[in-house]
């Protein structure tokens, strides 16, 4: 985190970083569905290049708890490869041997660094997700009986281990808690040399009080254990649902957090990565249409925060409606979102951001990012006329007029500071304005 605006995180140099990225289910471990069409293998060079070309710099890397899911909307789901070793003796509910549960499969993790490696090496941030809260009980758009094909599922490993369902993320049971750190330790180990890893704790369990503990430990795991090592990094919580509370992400120990609310309030104390996943749904996102999407993302950039979207990508059938890909080749519906973000963050990365907060008072649209007296970011949803209060700046301000629909900038001049100044734009779309010191 940034020691001078813990809003933002820091690179190696120190310098502050604005995350946005388009994420999806299967990059990490692949998956199919037995009954409507499968997204191809993940090609991750291709998507990294997918990206960059969109201008994001971050990721969630999913994982998947079950290897398989009985009764799922899509048909069976069968996810691999998975981080524990299927030795047998006996076979699983999948029909395939049994998981050995103190023996941890390298080819996964071989895979993880190696997808890290390669996101380093193009300039991608990764949250590792550690834990999934879909593969302990059927719900939401997914829905089956994951916890079949769970590796503590009774019935699928040789130790003897019951993590009991829902329960196996709580702290109710000892023996499951050192299996799970174990493996925490192991993940760790795998990527800690790495300086674009950020951690997950899991992606969306049910919440309450039992699993919040359990949450929280893990993030006290990770901590512990990476203080013993040469590199630290961020460890997140994301939304809980559908109990969950986004209160408890930040009471909590982590160091950034992604809650349910579309518009959360900023916290100065630690980095909010507003994500569609847990915020704004899908079938809203469409409903809302392009304009509403765009408007997301530079709200929330204005409010101190940082916009990820849970990409669809080549998945087909996912969800009735969503996505349509062909083949390799993106839905292109969903480009304006992702083009939003990546010019959202290429504004802010002009800006001081070291030194920036939300100050809503600042601007009459309430929509303002501003280094006080130095710089200023301000959007207006339909354009039209501003007032900005620029009584803490001194000299004059370069003017700078953007539409974040992709028209290029245009300057307009200088305006002084040193009181409350009127600017305007032709209304009809939303714009950005960007006013700098220039004295």
């Amino acid at each position: 985190m940034h020691p001078d605006n813990p809003r933002y995180f820091a690179d190696g140099s120190g310098n502050p970083v604005w995350l946005t990225g388009s994420h999806t289910w299967g990059n990490l471990q692949d998956y199919t569905y037995d009954k409507l069409p499968s997204p191809p293998p993940m090609d991750f060079a291709a998507y990294l290049a997918f990206l960059r070309r969109h201008g994001h710099n971050f990721i969630r890397l999913w994982t998947w708890e079950s290897a398989y899911n009985p009764g799922a909307q899509q048909g069976t789901i069968r996810y691999g490869p998975m981080p524990y070793e299927r030795t047998g003796p006996g076979l699983a509910l999948d029909g395939k041997p049994r998981f050995d549960l103190t023996r941890f499969h390298e080819p996964y993790f071989r895979r993880l660094r190696t997808r890290v490696a390669a996101a380093r090496d193009r300039g991608v941030y990764v949250a590792v997700m550690l834990f999934q809260g879909f593969s302990l009980e059927g719900k939401g758009n997914v829905g089956g009986d994951p916890w079949q094909g769970h590796p503590m599922n009774p019935r699928n490993n040789m130790n003897g281990i019951d993590g009991g369902g829902v329960a196996l993320h709580t702290l109710t049971k000892p023996t499951v808690t050192r299996i799970q750190e174990a493996y925490i330790r192991k993940v760790v180990d795998t990527v800690n040399d790495l300086d674009n890893v950020l951690y997950e704790v899991t992606n969306e369990d049910a919440g309450g009080a039992a699993n919040t503990a359990w949450q929280e430990h893990v993030v006290r795991v990770v901590k512990r254990y990476e203080a013993t090592k040469p590199k630290q990094h961020p460890v997140g919580m994301t939304a809980q649902w559908p109990g969950g509370d986004d209160a408890a992400l930040f009471r909590g120990p982590a160091d950034w957090v992604s809650p349910a609310t579309r518009f959360p309030q900023g916290d100065a104390a630690r980095v909010v990565l507003n994500d569609t996943d847990h915020s704004y749904f899908w079938t809203d996102l469409k409903r809302d249409g392009p304009d509403a999407q765009r408007a997301w993302v530079w709200k929330n950039l204005t409010r101190g925060q940082q916009c990820l979207f849970m990409d669809p990508y080549l998945d087909p059938s996912h969800d009735p409606g969503r996505n349509n890909p062909s083949g390799r080749t993106p839905d292109s519906y969903w480009d304006a979102l992702r083009d939003a973000m990546g010019r959202a963050r290429a504004c802010a990365m002009r800006m001081d951001l070291a030194h920036a907060a939300p100050r809503s008072d600042l601007a009459s649209s309430g929509f303002c990012l501003a280094c006080a007296g130095s710089e200023y970011l301000v959007y207006l949803p339909d354009g039209g006329e501003v007032t900005v209060d620029l009584s803490d700046a001194r000299g004059e301000l370069a003017v700078e007029w953007a539409r974040p629909a992709g028209a290029p900038p245009t300057r307009g001049g200088t305006v002084p500071g040193g009181d409350v100044r009127k600017l305007s734009v032709e209304r009809g779309s939303d714009a950005v304005l960007y006013l700098r010191r220039t004295t």
